[in-house]
């Protein structure tokens, strides 16, 4: 059996009982707010949540951000099946995860991935799915960038035809023409510092903006009883 798609919580190695908290706020909020986006994922975008590129292009949007940082296919899996869209109906769903299972074939994490899109379109049978591209990572070329990339092509693939599922891909710009990734762009070679964001989540941005227009069209446009 795959592991990255078989719901599993993050286990509780330090005895905070953290991320299992960090869920039940995440529940939380769903009950107290009306999102036209949820993004659910990893350390991609739960950095993202505080700066200013979140504030500007994402926050008017009317987005929440469930994202962990520590977050595995097999854990965003859990979560959906454990209430995260439970009592919330957004239009949009933006799924960025993925990068963390450093353990598992591109095969098993594509595989994970898609078993978050077919339990997130049991959730939310009329929401659009956002698949953001997997980023590449580390400040060098090196197996887990060549491992990310081959994800995004297997999911660029597998998702053709899908209804309301669409890939999107924001790595241009990230990688110089001698292969190297800045710390300017991304902290740590593997998540966003703000210039980074800024750089390559526009098309993301407005991927998003066009469906929630199109949305809206499609509402004002509908005959009322």
């Amino acid at each position: 059996m795959n592991p990255c798609a078989v719901p599993t919580p993050v286990p509780d190695v330090d005895g905070d009982k953290r991320w299992l908290s960090i869920h039940r706020r995440f529940i939380s909020d769903c009950r107290e707010k009306d999102p036209d986006v949820i993004f659910l994922g990893d350390c991609i975008f739960e950095t993202l949540q505080d700066t200013d590129t979140w504030n500007q292009y994402f926050a008017p949007l009317h987005c929440l951000n469930f994202s962990i940082r520590e977050d595995r296919t097999e854990n965003v899996l859990w979560r959906i099946e454990n209430g995260t869209l439970d009592n919330v109906n957004p239009k949009i769903v933006v799924l960025h995860v993925g990068t963390n299972n450093t353990s598992n074939s591109a095969a098993e994490v594509a595989e994970g991935l898609l078993a978050n899109v077919a339990k997130i379109r049991e959730k939310l049978p009329g929401a659009y799915i956002i698949l953001p591209s997997l980023l590449p990572r580390g400040q060098q070329p090196n197996a887990l960038r060549d491992k990310n990339k081959e994800i995004n092509e297997l999911i660029k693939e597998r998702t053709k035809g899908m209804d309301r599922v669409q890939t999107v891909a924001i790595d241009k710009g990230l990688v110089h023409t001698d292969g190297s990734i800045s710390h300017h762009d991304m902290f740590d070679y593997k998540s966003l510092t703000n210039t980074g964001a800024k750089k390559i989540l526009e098309p993301l941005h407005d991927l998003l903006s066009q469906i929630l227009n199109e949305n809206e069209l499609e509402r004002d446009l509908t005959p009322s009883e």
